[in-house]
This record gives C-alpha cells, sequence and structure tokens, in this order.
C-alpha cells in the first residue's frame, strides 16, 4: 500500500494521528510518520534532480524551555543503509553548520553567486556517508528557544548536553541508524564541540550500557585545542609569514598567549588591533587568496573572536549568498522552518550568541587523553594556509599530548601532486592539507573528499599512487 502524500500528513498532523490503511491510528510520535513530515522535495533554484532523500526539521532539547535544534540530513547517494552516519558541526562559537557545512563546504547542494540557486557538488561528503548537520546552540541558524534567557546561558558545556539529547531524540526519529557506525567531523571552534560532544557519548554509553549512538571517533580541522599553545602558534604563524612586525610579534606574545580566545582582555583587544593594521587588507582565513571586498570592513581582532567566516580561493563571497539563500521565504518553507520561530533576519553567525558565550574551556586536550584511552579513531587535519588556526597552532597542541610516534613525518599524494603531509602517532593522526584555508572542503574539495573516505575506511593516505600506461 502506498505511503500518504505529504499533504495528507500535513492535514491528519493537525488532529494528532493518522490512519495508513486500516487499524489503530498512528500518533506522531511514528517515526514513520516524523521523516515524512521532515522529507525536503526540490528547493527554490534546484534544476536538477538528487537521487538520494534528504530531511530537515526541529528536535526539542529542552521541554521546560522549548529549546529545539534545527538539522538537515542527507542520506547517502548510494546503499544508504550501508554507509556510517557522519555529523558536520561548525564553530564560531555561533556559527551555522547549514550556512557553512553544507551550503559551502561539504554538502552535496551549493549556492550559487546569485544566492537564489543551486550548483550540484561533485565532491559532497555524502558520496560516502549520511551526513547530519546541525545548527548548535539555541540561537544559531534556525535554532531556537521559547525562553529568551537561554540565548543568553550558552556556552560549551550545555552545548554538549543539547547536542547529546538532539542526537538521542534524533535516533528515535530515525531509527534505521540507532548502531549504525557514528562519527563526528567539523572544525575550527567545533574543536571544542567535537571532542566534548564525544566524550558525553562515550560517558552516555557507559551509563546506559547501551549504544544506540555508536561512536566510533571523531575529525576535526584548524581546531581550537588550548588557548595556550593555539595563540602561540597563531602569533608564530602571523610573523613567520611575514605579516606582522617584531614588535607586534613580541607584545602578542606579552599580553595575548595566555587570554581566552572567546574572551581575551582589553589589553590583548588593543594589541590585536595593531595586528589587523599591520596585515591590511587580506583573509585571514586564506592569505593568499583576495578576500571579499563586501566583508573587507570585518576586522582581524572581532574575527579571532568568532572563529568561523568563511573565504574561498574562486569566490571570496560565499557567505554573503548563504545569507541571500536561506532569508528567501520559499528557502525557508521548503525546509519546514516554523515562521513563528524563523529570526526576523537569518545569518551565517549569531554575534549575539558569540558575545554572551558564558564557558569556554581553556583547554580541551584532556578530553583528547580520555577519548584516546576509549580507543576512538581520531585525526586532525589543517589548512596550511590559515591564520585564524594555523598549523602551527595545532602541532604545539599535539606535541603537548606526549603521544609516541608512530609512522614518520611524510607527503600524501592526490594523484601524482602532493596533497599535503601527515604525522602518525599513537592514538591520533594528523593531516596538513596543501594551499587550503581555515574551511579545507571548500579550498580543496577533492582533497577533503579523499581525506574522509581515508578516516571512515580507516586507511592510510596515499603516499605515492603510481600510474601505469595502458
Amino acid at each position: 500500500m502506498a505511503r500518504p502524500t505529504v499533504f495528507l500528513i500535513q492535514i491528519f498532523a493537525i488532529f494528532g494521528f493518522l490512519h495508513l490503511g486500516f487499524g489503530a491510528p498512528i500518533s506522531l510520535e511514528n517515526p514513520l510518520l516524523r521523516q515524512e513530515l521532515d522529507k525536503v522535495g526540490e528547493l527554490p533554484g534546484q534544476n536538477f534532480v538528487v537521487n538520494f532523500t534528504h530531511y530537515s526539521g526541529y528536535v526539542t532539547v529542552n521541554e521546560d524551555s522549548g529549546r529545539a535544534l534545527f538539522y538537515w540530513f542527507f542520506e547517502a547517494v548510494e546503499d544508504s543503509s550501508d554507509k556510517p552516519l557522519v555529523l558536520w558541526l561548525n564553530g564560531g562559537p555561533g556559527c551555522s553548520s547549514i550556512a557553512f557545512g553544507e551550503a559551502i563546504e561539504i554538502g552535496p547542494l551549493l549556492i550559487n553567486a546569485d544566492g537564489k540557486s543551486l550548483r550540484w557538488n561533485p565532491y559532497s561528503w555524502n558520496e560516502v556517508a549520511n551526513v547530519l548537520f546541525l545548527d548548535s546552540p539555541v540561537g544559531v541558524g534556525f535554532s531556537y528557544s521559547n525562553t529568551s534567557s537561554d540565548l543568553m546561558n550558552n556556552g560549551d558545556k550545555r552545548t554538549a548536553e543539547d547536542s547529546l539529547v538532539f542526537l538521542l531524540k534524533w535516533l528515535e526519529r530515525f531509527p534505521q541508524f540507532k548502531g549504525r557506525d557514528f562519527y563526528i567531523t567539523g572544525e575550527s571552534y567545533g574543536g571544542h564541540y567535537i571532542p566534548q560532544l564525544s566524550q558525553a557519548i562515550v560517558r552516555n554509553n557507559l551509563l546506559s550500557k547501551e549504544k544506540s549512538i555508536n561512536l566510533k571517533g571523531y575529525m576535526v580541522g584548524n581546531a581550537l585545542f588550548d588557548d595556550h599553545y593555539d595563540h602561540v602558534g597563531v602569533f608564530e604563524f602571523l610573523w613567520s609569514t611575514g605579516l606582522i612586525s617584531d614588535q607586534t610579534f613580541k607584545q602578542l606574545n606579552q599580553v595575548c598567549a595566555n587570554q581566552s580566545f572567546v574572551h581575551p582582555s582589553e589589553s590583548c583587544d588593543e594589541v590585536l588591533e595593531m595586528v589587523d593594521k599591520e596585515i591590511g587588507n587580506i583573509d585571514p582565513y586564506s592569505i593568499f587568496t583576495p578576500p571579499c571586498s563586501d566583508l573587507s570592513s570585518n576586522r582581524l581582532r572581532s574575527r579571532m573572536h568568532r572563529i568561523g567566516r568563511v573565504g574561498e580561493r574562486y569566490d571570496p563571497c560565499t557567505e554573503k549568498h548563504a545569507v541571500a539563500y536561506f532569508n528567501l521565504p520559499e528557502v525557508q518553507q521548503a525546509l519546514h522552518v516554523d515562521p513563528k520561530y524563523a529570526p526576523s533576519k537569518w545569518d551565517t553567525c549569531s554575534d549575539f550568541v558569540n558575545l554572551n558565550w558564558k564557558d569556554s574551556a581553556g583547554s580541551v586536550l584532556d578530553i583528547y587523553r580520555e577519548l584516546i584511552q576509549a580507543g576512538l579513531r581520531i585525526w586532525v587535519f589543517s589548512g596550511d594556509t590559515d591564520s585564524i588556526l594555523p598549523i602551527t597552532s595545532t602541532r604545539y597542541s599535539i606535541d603537548a599530548l606526549n603521544l609516541p610516534v608512530i609512522g614518520h613525518w611524510r607527503a600524501w599524494y592526490d594523484n601524482d601532486q602532493v596533497g599535503g603531509w601527515i604525522q602518525e602517532y599513537e592514538g591520533l593522526n594528523l593531516v596538513s592539507v596543501r594551499g587550503a584555508g581555515h574551511e579545507v572542503p571548500l579550498h580543496k574539495p577533492k582533497q577533503a573528499l579523499q581525506l574522509i573516505k581515508a578516516f571512515l575506511a580507516g586507511n592510510a593516505l596515499p603516499a605515492l599512487q603510481l600510474h601505469s600506461d595502458t
């Protein structure tokens, strides 16, 4: 028997139940009904057909305050039932995973320069996995709360707690993914979100004595690890690439080295103003590519507080295109955004969330130590032209873990070209991506797809690909 159309489901949903053929009514808690309601059809500006199903909607993570997180989920292009589940998280704090991860980086539907139409991404990560994008915490993207004070009390701890509740409830809605191999990926301030959520999952599994979230590992790029080591690495990168003076380099180390990345002191802000003047009008997220002229008024000082704005090699204005597209009423309707809770103006990042961020861990290195002991597969990758969270910061933080080296530093290859370099440690792999900025999949989409393939398979990136004449 054919399932009812979405139109009929929406009509019956008003009454809180639905009859599928004969038998007892099925409530809105029925996962098949919930999935059907969340299914996305053809989107505005989409002039091509996709051969996979995707869904978007809300999951309430706190009934008392009415906190609800917005998601967008894409089944794998082929053999969805045999592919792992991958969650992608952007950072900020306060930036949308849908705005960046889906619409600009690894999603199958990318936004064109007109801000009204879409194009297919041949390097989408749903080529190799079922991919879930989450706007977290509340106040980010289309995620909302009925309690206004919630938006002033976001922080690392509650973000991890709410994201765990989201995953548990999302798996109730999509029970076919319960027990499926699960991985978390993302970038930037996701360097906090991802290990913190992974830790929450591991501990919850131990307490509940079941693995409905079958976490196998995580991979994070250009990540925030440790305030001290990250700052020292940033200053060294800025100085070694000739972007700042010797005097400013010394001041940064004296004044800012032990400051919070999210809430630095006024004296550190003053030094960052000098940095901003010295480096000039470049994109610090990708120092060798032209900036978007529309965004050139953003200053480095504010950018370092919000670790997540995007810069793109061939089109540095992609953020502007996302803002135009997701503010279209017909797009919001197609994505099941409730008009009651839609922001008056959707934006890629929320300055309000960022400025009111409560708790930001000074370091997540202890979490890495715990999760390495738990046996998770952990990869850290870094675009090597990013000055916001550069590879120097990542290497200082990883060095502080004092992990035994089990594989020598070597180049890895994309066909016959060096894609980057890799160092294997006991419990962790460090991978650099040559010529990529802060958002690796944006600048190097083909290499990023190669990276996720190797990570999910647990394979080494190729040392060299030899070609034979045929």
